[in-house]
């Protein structure tokens, strides 16, 4: 089973990004062949420093590493690193109907957030269509809300398989618990988009005063609160043991307990749990050459799957 799964860097690693999609790849390289890159030309439809985007893709690489990706089971690299995939992307153009396109929530929802709509924004499924059918993939690891991409690719797929012949394998998304929309601190998915986002690797002081600001209701401190309901307790439950997690459902049923108490309660336990791997992230960055060679190996290996899947779709439309 080969798995395909990427993160943009479009900023500082979140909380969404390692519960969305890092710490389901450090579950799922045990299963599989894992093929986990950064995906620095998605980044280019909103960053457009080139010196933030070159300190983003490091801190994304950092960021899988230091959390638990193994480059001897993973192949961990660049998107950009594998040319191969924007020839793909074109070959793919071909087949994609615009109304495909067009009916894509992602685009939707990011222009009438005011986001500046162009031709990369558009046809960004494309792309990340070819990121997944390069390498073959069977599964892509998604949340619920980032599953039209995945049904976008085997409608595309699909299309040129019936046109040239049996070219892609058919991906399946695969949904789960741990790639669930994280909320961000306004109640909305987190999301750089969005400015909403508590930072992985963030300082100590910035990063409680972002969980201070979490939104609740306006509920008081001896009012009976629905854990169901909050966004500080259903960050608390990514984070806790089932017995912390347990022990703070009963105190908001109970009533007496507030919500400044229960951001403190979080800040400590996300402070906890990550402290191995912001140890880790520090170490690391202390030797960037070897970040890069791992780097390098992998979009090596990554290249050598592209090109026989470029190969066979070149060979299929008759530009070999």
């Amino acid at each position: 089973m080969r798995i395909l799964s990427g993160i943009q860097p479009s900023g500082k690693l979140h909380l969404g990004n390692y519960f969305g999609m890092i710490k389901p790849a450090t579950e799922l390289q045990e299963q599989g062949e894992a093929f986990l890159f950064i995906a620095n030309y998605h980044a280019l439809t909103s960053v457009t420093d080139p010196v933030v985007l070159r300190e983003a893709t490091r801190d994304v690489a950092l960021g899988y590493l230091a959390c638990g990706i193994d480059p001897a089971r993973a192949v961990l690299f660049r998107q950009s690193d594998v040319p191969e995939v924007t020839e793909l992307t074109w070959l793919l153009s071909t087949v994609t109907p615009m109304g495909l396109l067009q009916r894509c929530h992602s685009y939707k929802d990011k222009t009438a957030k005011g986001i500046k709509p162009n031709h990369a924004l558009f046809a960004y499924p494309v792309l990340m269509a070819a990121d997944i059918l390069a390498y073959q993939s069977n599964v892509v690891p998604v949340g619920r809300d980032q599953k039209q991409h995945v049904e976008v690719t085997r409608d595309i797929a699909v299309k040129f398989n019936e046109q040239y012949g049996e070219v892609f394998t058919i991906p399946e998304p695969e949904i789960r618990e741990s790639v669930a929309v994280v909320p961000g601190v306004d109640g909305q998915k987190m999301s750089k988009s969005y400015n909403n986002y508590i930072e992985l690797f963030g300082d100590e002081k910035e990063t409680k005063k972002m969980v201070m600001r979490i939104v609740t209701d306006s509920k008081g401190l001896e009012d009976v609160k629905d854990p169901a309901t909050c966004n500080v307790f259903a960050l608390y439950r990514l984070f806790a043991s089932p017995e912390e997690f347990s022990a703070m459902e009963e105190r908001y049923r109970a009533g007496g307990y507030g919500y400044g108490d229960a951001k403190k309660a979080l800040f400590e336990v996300m402070m906890d749990r990550l402290a191995p791997f912001r140890k880790k992230r520090d170490e690391l960055a202390q030797d960037p050459a070897y970040v890069e060679e791992l780097l390098k190996k992998g979009a090596a290996k990554a290249r050598e799957e592209a090109r026989k899947t470029l190969a066979k779709a070149r060979e299929a439309m008759g530009i070999d």
